[in-house]
């Protein structure tokens, strides 16, 4: 009885990871083919699993669905958390403490967006809901992109004095999300263009010095401003 109740216990491990299996195989080919345009015996396929734990773990391929924006929220939300930290203790800090906290979070998010192998399939999979979005969008926006995007700019904010929700200070949090983003969905354009085979920790120390100094250059013309 313990050891079955144990959540811990191996009996559960190859139901997990068969689910953990459907979620990323739904995420990759979603992501490569459409929603539409894969089929639940691809997914199952790819997972290395039966076709019909698909409606045992999700209830079918809409389930499905939704479970892969689900794990794309819990993903980000985490790497979100490590980059951006406590906002209430980044509130009292002072604006260049602000501004390190900004330096720090862009590196990190390029290290996540641009050198990481998962993010691609993950942004694949955001570029075809946000060509035809879906509920799984509305959990996505719900969960990652709305409360990242605000706490950057509530970030923006404690670093130039600007309003965080402004519509200079919103614009230019897109643009410093936007230029990360580009260097994952133009990769390759960026590889060939720059002569690189890949886009590993080397390639991408150098586009973190590029958009840093992007920032740079941005929080010194708002101080001019001033």
């Amino acid at each position: 009885m313990t050891k079955s109740s144990d959540p811990k216990s191996p009996r559960r491990e190859p139901t997990e990871m068969t689910r953990a299996a459907l979620v990323q195989a739904a995420l990759k080919l979603f992501g490569r083919k459409g929603f539409d345009g894969t089929s639940t015996r691809e997914i199952a396929a790819e997972a290395h699993a039966n076709i019909g734990s698909i409606a045992y773990h999700f209830g079918g391929k809409e389930g499905l669905r939704t479970a892969a924006a689900d794990f794309i929220v819990e993903t980000i939300q985490t790497v979100a958390g490590q980059a951006l930290g406590n906002m209430q203790a980044t509130a009292t800090g002072s604006p260049e403490a602000a501004q390190m906290q900004l330096f720090a979070a862009l590196e990190r998010m390029v290290g996540f967006v641009v050198a990481s192998p998962q993010a691609g399939e993950i942004v694949q999979f955001l570029l075809r809901e946000l060509s035809h979005p879906t509920a799984a969008l509305d959990r996505i926006y719900d969960g990652v992109f709305e409360p990242t995007h605000r706490r950057l700019c509530q970030l923006w904010e404690q670093a130039t004095g600007e309003p965080a929700e402004s519509e200079a200070a919103r614009l230019t949090v897109f643009t410093l999300i936007g230029q990360v983003i580009y260097f994952r969905i133009g990769r390759e354009a960026v590889m060939r263009r720059m002569g690189w085979h890949d886009i590993g920790a080397a390639e991408a120390a150098k586009v973190v010095a590029a958009t840093s100094g992007n920032l740079k250059a941005i929080l010194a013309a708002r101080k001019r401003q001033g």
